[in-house]
C-alpha cells in the first residue's frame, strides 16, 4: 500500500514545482495569453460593432432605396398624369379642329349649293322669259295678224286704263 499513497516529501516537492510553475506561468506565459485574449475580445468586439453599424447603414440605405423608389413611382404617376391630360387636350384639340373643319366644308358646301342654286334659277328664269316672249311673240303676231284685232286690242287696253 506504500506504493498507491505519496509521501510526504513528494507532497512537498510536488507543491513547491506547482507553486513555481503557477508564478513561472503567470510571469512568463499568462500576460501574453491574457493580452491575446484581449486582443481577440476587442477584435471581436471590433467586428461586432462594425457588424452593427453595417446593419444600421443597410437598414438607412433600405429606408432611403424605399424612399427613392417611392418617390419615383410618385414621379411616374405624375408624368404618367400629365401624359394622359396632354393627350386627353390633343383629342379634345383634334376632335375640336375636326369640328370646325366638318362645319367649314357643310357652310361652304352651303354655299357653293345656294350659288348653284341661284344660277340654275336664274337660267330656268331665262329659259322662261325667253319661253314667254316666245310664246308671246306668236300668240300676238296670230292675234293681230289683222287690223280688226289690233283695234280692238288697243280698245280693250285704254278702257281698263280709264278704269284704274
Amino acid at each position: 500500500m506504500d506504493l498507491l499513497t505519496p509521501g510526504p516529501g513528494l507532497i512537498i516537492w510536488q507543491a513547491f514545482i506547482f507553486l513555481l510553475l503557477i508564478v513561472l506561468l503567470a510571469k512568463l506565459a499568462w500576460k501574453p495569453i491574457l493580452g491575446s485574449l484581449k486582443e481577440r475580445e476587442q477584435s471581436i468586439q471590433q467586428a461586432l460593432d462594425a457588424a452593427e453599424q453595417a446593419k444600421k447603414e443597410m437598414a438607412n440605405l433600405k429606408a432611403d432605396n424605399e424612399k427613392l423608389l417611392r418617390e419615383a413611382r410618385e414621379e411616374r404617376d405624375k408624368i404618367l398624369k400629365v401624359a394622359r391630360e396632354a393627350a386627353n387636350q390633343m383629342h379634345d384639340q383634334a376632335q375640336a379642329d375636326a369640328k370646325k373643319t366638318a362645319d367649314k366644308i357643310i357652310e361652304d358646301a352651303k354655299a357653293v349649293i345656294q350659288t348653284e342654286k341661284n344660277a340654275a334659277l336664274r337660267d330656268v328664269k331665262a329659259q322662261v322669259a325667253a319661253f314667254s316672249l316666245e310664246v308671246a311673240e306668236k300668240l300676238i303676231k296670230k292675234n293681230l295678224a289683222d287690223d280688226k284685232a289690233q283695234k280692238e286690242l288697243a280698245e280693250a287696253y285704254i278702257k281698263e286704263l280709264k278704269l284704274n
